[in-house]
Order: C-alpha cells, then structure tokens, then sequence
C-alpha cells in the first residue's frame, strides 16, 4: 500500500506544524501555505504523517491510499 498526502490549499492557514512535525514531507513556502515536497513518503514517514494531520487545526492535510 502506497499512501499520498494531501494539502487543501484554501483550508490551510500557515500554521506550520506539519512541517514542524514532519519536514520531510510538508513545507510552509513564501505565500504561508503549506505543501507536500514529497509526493511518494517511505513507509517510515507513515507515523508523521499521521501525526501531522492529527495535529493540523484546519483538518486541511488528508492521506489517499492506494493498494
């Protein structure tokens, strides 16, 4: 299973702890939204990532799984 993170841009506010948590995959860039730098995450980033949408105010990052 291969699982892809998400960003909706107009629900992101900057906040910036997805990058804090998981810099590996999320970026706060010049505008103040956050972005996924990293389409294709290890497995072993799996716990971040989950972390990191656990942790966003706006509930804006999702995963989409594929089998």
């Amino acid at each position: 299973m291969t699982i892809k993170p998400v960003i909706e841009q107009d629900l992101c506010i900057g906040d910036g702890i997805c990058e804090t948590i998981c810099p590996e995959v999320f970026e706060i860039r010049d505008d103040g939204l956050a972005y996924v730098i990293n389409q294709n995450p290890s497995s072993d980033l799996t716990s971040a990532i989950r972390e990191a949408i656990e942790a966003c105010p706006t509930e804006c990052i999702r995963l989409e799984e594929d089998e």
